[in-house]
């Protein structure tokens, strides 16, 4: 599956970061990670941590599927709203999911440091405006669901969005302390680096074609006629396992980004701001470390690559124009325009655990527009696995739920 058109930003950003040799001999491990993501680069740099033997495949360059599409925006908003998720899956689990989310973009900032990134973390603020006058009364909903969980949020008036943001045409907003960005694609690849210093091997080019199950390990087959044995088998494959599972778990999307020229003399409001909307399909921006203004919305279904690929053109314009009601001074300057593929599941929550057709396996599969704070908080859970125990969330993020 493409899960990206051509020339995503932070692919010509950062060039080709690092490369792997492919799998030319039999391996064997204790733990076999298949995809070179960054949810894979997060829980390769768990299983090192938890001193486990860990060899990591992906069929591709690294970070080349998704991780080089995504927008790169850490939030601890999920898809879904807190007060509509309290109606779904009851307000422990919720509340959970939320925190947790939470919870991981503060790792998240805590690991860059840990390996001294050089991929721009940097903490903002979150603003999610009513954009239609009908939003406001589920919106304040969604505002006291918030407070009540412990959240630092203030709900602004149209009035206060205006001043702090120059947006017009809005109805008022939750801004939220919580967030931040990063430079995903970079990350991911400093954690790879990191962790092969530490005894990780990878081997990219190197596609799992079949697996073997057999008593306390598995046979995974290689297209490259190479096996790895493995203890235990982790797939962080994210959208793609809609190809390895059978089950309609999740619903792809396509998704358009736009990033203007450089321009450090306009939106410095919003540098310190994730900013989204409640439009279905929302739209949402972000500033990049460069002076640079990153915004996409314009989703819709996934049916393949070439036909989301076709329509580049109509939904820059679509976006453009969306942005142009909140800000109708500002002229903005594309420099370049992508799409890529997500996937958006009935709770807006990840499925990360065990499945009842994969014997010694584990799926950490991260989805929605929060699909690294999922895989950061799957970490936790992927290490208590690895132990036989069970995380608190298993019980939401469990596949059949």
């Amino acid at each position: 599956m493409d899960l990206k058109s051509n020339e995503p930003f932070w692919l010509l950003k950062n060039g080709l970061v690092a490369t792997y040799p492919s799998l030319k001999s039999d391996e064997n491990c204790d733990v076999l990670i298949i995809g070179g993501g960054i949810t894979g680069s997060l829980i390769a740099h768990q299983m090192i941590k938890d001193g486990y033997e860990t060899i990591l495949i992906d069929k591709r360059e690294l970070c080349n599927g998704s991780t080089s599409a995504t927008t790169s925006m850490l939030q601890y908003e999920i898809d879904v709203p807190l007060y509509e998720l309290i109606e779904k899956i009851g307000e422990k689990g919720a509340v959970a999911s939320y925190k947790a989310c939470s919870d991981a973009i503060d790792s998240i900032e805590a690991l860059t440091g840990k390996i001294r990134s050089g991929a721009g973390f940097k903490r903002k603020k979150s603003l999610y405006f009513a954009s239609k006058k009908k939003d406001v009364e589920w919106l304040k909903k969604e505002y006291e669901a918030r407070e009540k969980a412990g959240f630092e949020v203030k709900w602004l008036q149209a009035d206060e969005v205006l001043e702090k943001f120059g947006f017009e045409n809005t109805y008022g907003g939750i801004l939220s302390k919580q967030g931040a960005s990063i430079d995903a694609f970079l990350f991911a690849h400093e954690l790879f680096q990191y962790n092969v210093r530490k005894g990780l091997k990878i081997f990219d080019k190197t596609e799992m074609i079949k697996v073997e199950y057999h008593k306390g390990f598995n046979l995974a087959k290689t297209n490259s006629g190479f096996q790895i044995k493995a203890k235990k088998i982790i797939y962080c494959i994210g959208y793609e396992s809609k190809t390895l599972l059978k089950e309609n778990f999740v619903n792809l999307k396509s998704t358009y980004a736009v990033v203007s020229e450089v321009d450090k003399d306009k939106f410095k409001n919003i540098t310190s701001t994730l900013v989204w909307n409640t439009d279905e399909p929302y739209l949402y921006m972000r500033t990049t470390d460069d002076g640079r203004l990153l915004i996409g919305g314009g989703d819709e279904d996934f049916y393949d690559a070439e036909k989301r690929d076709a329509i580049l053109n109509k939904k820059e314009k679509e976006i453009l124009k969306s942005l142009k009601k909140i800000k109708s001074d500002y002229h903005f300057y594309p420099d370049f325009v992508w799409a890529g593929t997500f996937g958006e599941t009935k709770d807006g929550l990840p499925y990360i655990g065990e499945h009842q057709k994969f014997r010694n396996s584990y799926f950490v599969l991260g989805f929605g527009g929060n699909g690294i704070t999922f895989s950061a908080a799957g970490m936790e859970m992927a290490s208590l696995f690895m132990k036989n125990k069970k995380h608190p969330l298993s019980e939401y993020f469990r596949f059949g739920r």
